[in-house]
């Protein structure tokens, strides 16, 4: 049985921070008539902080540091991280760095509305099939996934060089560098070197 809007719970102040406007008011109408909502950057002098975000990382990279700007706001808040599709390697990533959730495009805005409650009450909010990958990708196994120059930058940046000394080392440009090792810590699941270089260290 499906619940008026006036039966279900307020959701409080939730913050988009997404930098595509229409995703970003696709995500505000869903949100209507149930939640208060900030778009942007909220500014440090507000009197109510959010109690729920839902962040558009654009990828792996950056999920790391985006997420600790928003706990920044709000060492409490709920995090959801929502990506264009089911990428389950973010959502991994997101999960194991303190989000409560993943959603993604393919939603059904009332979908949306329930995973922001469903997280604000501190519970996972995630896709089904991520459960199936987590147990198929628990071991970090996935090494094996990697290409022979992923893993050669893999191993150089576990023995702590620079992107730049890589680049020395293999004779590539420092960009590809970046592009290798971007590629890597979606196969892997990651969000930084650090942690790629813990899954190939403990191998």
């Amino acid at each position: 049985m499906r619940l008026v809007d006036s039966e279900r719970e307020p959701l409080g102040l939730v913050w988009i921070d997404c930098s595509y406007p229409v995703v970003a008011a696709g995500l505000k109408g869903a949100l209507e008539g149930r939640a208060e909502v900030h778009m942007g950057r909220p500014a440090r002098t507000d009197t109510v902080l959010p109690s729920s975000a839902i962040f558009d990382t654009g990828g792996v990279e950056g999920l790391s540091e985006g997420i600790q700007r928003i706990r920044g706001v709000n060492p409490d808040i709920s995090i959801l991280v929502f990506s264009l599709h089911v990428d389950l390697p973010l959502a991994r990533a997101a999960l194991r760095l303190g989000a409560r959730g993943f959603i993604h495009a393919g939603m059904e805005l009332d979908q949306i509305a329930r995973a922001v409650e469903v997280a604000a009450k501190g519970e996972i909010v995630a896709p089904r099939k991520l459960l199936e990958y987590l147990i198929a990708n628990e071991d970090p196994a996935d090494l094996d996934a990697l290409t022979t120059r992923q893993r050669e930058i893999l191993q150089l940046v576990a023995q702590g060089y620079s992107n730049a000394q890589i680049a020395r080392t293999l004779f590539l440009s420092e960009s590809t560098v970046k592009q290798h090792l971007r590629a890597t810590y979606k196969v892997l699941g990651v969000s930084d070197r650090k942690e790629a270089a813990k899954l190939i260290s403990g191998r």
